[in-house]
């Protein structure tokens, strides 16, 4: 008697995914996680298999039962307790293993176009031209980090400070004009760094934007929104924000909501104190707030 052929197994997790970190992965990849593995089920394996997989302890695991998306904050906490650093490819073996082949298959577009995003801006990164001193010149030339506001010194001798670097996407442009108008053009008179109107073209706006952040700018406000979490530009820049205040010991980032949102807030923010314009009973005293954190030495 002749025995029905089995299922086949899932392919295998390529190689590269191997080489690209956790924090490649955007937020939609994120939600759609854990709307696949927060639910408790008998069935399959659900967010704490998977948080015992990443070698997570059984008090970790009742820690996070208290939160109210475990998985993403598995996700954010695994790679400071992987030594080699947490991998998109290290997580999707996981899944393979914990049998989760219905998760691989929904995510398998998300997460290859997340990738290629990733490694697409590392090797801009990695292509930029390295200027040099022309050997026939008495002036010195333009470095890709020195001329980059409109109050630069081309020549390096000067270079732009801010106040805060302003982390925003397109459609809420007019909210960060508000906010020019509140912070630089009243007494607090704070100097905001604004991508689209501080910012000369013609760079890297990765390395720009870290440049800003990391050197330029005392502080980041994190304009908040549903566009905001569809933004590669703005999930970088968090990111790298957050990386360099890990915890928010020397409060960097401030985050802002200034409307009401559809999706849930950013877990990565939820931990910190934020601006809420929404807020009717607080928002005499939104501006005053934010530019005090603003203002701190």
């Amino acid at each position: 008697m002749a025995t029905a052929p089995s299922d086949p197994s899932p392919s295998p997790v390529p190689a590269e995914l191997h080489a690209v970190p956790l924090v490649a992965l955007n937020y939609r990849v994120r939600r759609r996680l854990s709307l696949y593995l927060n639910p408790r089920a008998a069935a399959a394996a659900d967010w704490t298999a998977l948080a015992e997989a990443l070698g997570c302890s059984f008090l970790e695991i009742r820690r996070l039962e208290g939160l109210p998306d475990p998985t993403a904050a598995l996700l954010e906490e695994w790679p400071g307790r992987c030594p080699g650093g947490a991998t998109v490819g290290q997580l999707l073996d996981v899944l393979r293993r914990l049998g989760r082949d219905d998760v691989l298959t929904d995510l398998a577009g998300s997460v290859e176009e997340d990738c290629k995003k990733y490694l697409q801006r590392k090797q801009e990164e990695a292509n930029q031209p390295v200027q040099v001193r022309a050997v026939d010149s008495s002036v010195p030339k333009t470095s890709e980090l020195m001329g980059i506001t409109i109050r630069d010194d081309p020549y390096g001798s000067g270079t732009e400070i801010f106040d805060a670097f302003i982390c925003y996407c397109q459609k809420d442009l007019q909210f960060v004009q508000e906010m020019i108008r509140e912070l630089e053009q009243t007494e607090f008179k704070l100097k905001l760094c604004v991508f689209d109107r501080d910012v000369l073209p013609g760079a890297c706006v990765w390395s720009i934007s870290g440049e800003l952040i990391e050197r330029r700018c005392r502080r980041m406000v994190v304009v908040v929104s549903d566009d905001y979490l569809e933004s590669d530009e703005c999930d970088f820049q968090t990111k790298f924000a957050l990386s360099l205040s890990p915890g928010a010991r020397h409060k960097r980032l401030i985050p802002v909501k200034y409307k009401s949102m559809k999706n849930e807030f950013p877990s990565i923010l939820r931990f910190i104190t934020i601006c809420d314009y929404t807020n009717p009973c607080t928002k005499k005293w939104f501006w005053m707030r934010l530019a005090k954190s603003l203002m701190l030495p």
